[in-house]
């Protein structure tokens, strides 16, 4: 894990972008279509700010959410609803989105179906992940219905879970895909949350989901 300290968060959402703009570009000089995978949540907001005009092949690149709710993309607690308003807008309009919820009543029902689109396009070239303050990553939460079937070394692309107390159905992609990024970037906020990854590394992964991702990955924090 390589932490990264920020003033704030607005500079933080700056140079992470011109980092991921400059890893993108570097990707697609090398394959035909990159795929960048993304959270939804609030922090990544400014992110997605700051790099929906950055100049690139958008029409290249191929955008996936970590995870999703399963409710439709017009729902207001859906990630594809605020990856679409606010990343996939100005430049960044050209690029392709892989949808994670397709209209059945479990996402069992669809699991094969979304993996086809994504399969082709793996691995992802940068993923952005968050963290919680139960030190969940993506949708893969501590004690969730699921989380042993998606931290599986051979775990499917798609696990669908439940948090836990809610009983919230998600689908998040496996520890195994999300690990297997060429470029992952960690974005947190706030003193708690610094504790919260510090600590997270000495605790086993279960109780931790965030650990899965942490090899090699950059972990960007600002007070």
């Amino acid at each position: 894990m390589n932490l990264i300290e920020y003033p704030d968060s607005e500079l933080m959402a700056i140079d992470v972008a011109s980092l991921i703009a400059d890893e993108l570009n570097e990707a697609l000089h090398h394959h035909e279509r990159v795929l960048f995978a993304v959270p939804g949540g609030t922090t990544p907001g400014p992110l997605f700010d700051d790099l929906c005009g950055v100049d690139l092949d958008w029409s290249r690149v191929d955008v996936l959410p970590t995870d999703e709710r399963w409710v439709p993309e017009d729902h207001p607690r859906s990630n594809a609803r605020l990856i679409k308003e606010r990343l996939l807008v100005n430049q960044a309009a050209k690029a392709r989105y892989l949808p994670l919820f397709a209209a059945a009543h479990q996402p069992q029902e669809v699991l094969a179906e979304l993996e086809s689109l994504i399969a082709p396009e793996l691995p992802i070239a940068v993923a952005v992940l968050g963290m919680g303050l139960d030190m969940h990553t993506a949708s893969l939460f501590p004690e969730a219905e699921g989380l042993e079937a998606a931290l599986d070394a051979h775990a499917p692309i798609l696990v669908p879970l439940q948090q836990p107390g809610s009983g919230e159905q998600r689908v998040s992609l496996s520890a195994r895909v999300l690990e297997g990024a060429l470029s992952k970037h960690v974005l947190i906020t706030g003193a708690e949350k610094r504790q919260v990854i510090e600590n997270a590394v000495k605790l086993p992964v279960a109780q931790a989901p965030i650990r899965a991702v942490l090899t090699g990955a950059k972990v960007h924090w600002a007070n």
